[in-house]
């Protein structure tokens, strides 16, 4: 399963607008969950087996709440039985699709 996940406060942000410092909360807990994990500008992907994917979804989202009265979370998810690697396998098979494009 890959999750892809937004998490930050709503209400309580740093003096400049910024969420900075309550996502580097959340991406703290994912790196140290051991999950395979992508982060980039927008979502953080994780890769792994339900509980155990929302158990970190759910932990990095407790942390952001203590920098705000209010949390805001968006998920996606890829829920796809039998399958593991994906969080790399899908990038390499668009790489090779756009190689063959050549």
């Amino acid at each position: 399963m890959l999750v892809a996940f937004s998490v930050a406060p709503s209400g309580g942000a740093a003096p400049d607008g910024g969420v900075h410092d309550a996502v580097a909360a959340a991406v703290k807990i994912v790196r140290e969950s051991g999950l395979p994990h992508r982060t980039d500008s927008m979502f953080t992907t994780l890769e792994g087996e339900w509980d155990e994917v929302f158990d970190v979804i759910k932990r990095a989202t407790d942390a952001v709440g203590a920098f705000g009265p209010r949390v805001s979370l968006v998920l996606k998810a890829d829920i796809r039985p039998g399958y593991s690697g994906e969080i790399t396998g899908k990038l390499d098979r668009l790489e090779t699709a756009i190689s063959e494009l050549d």
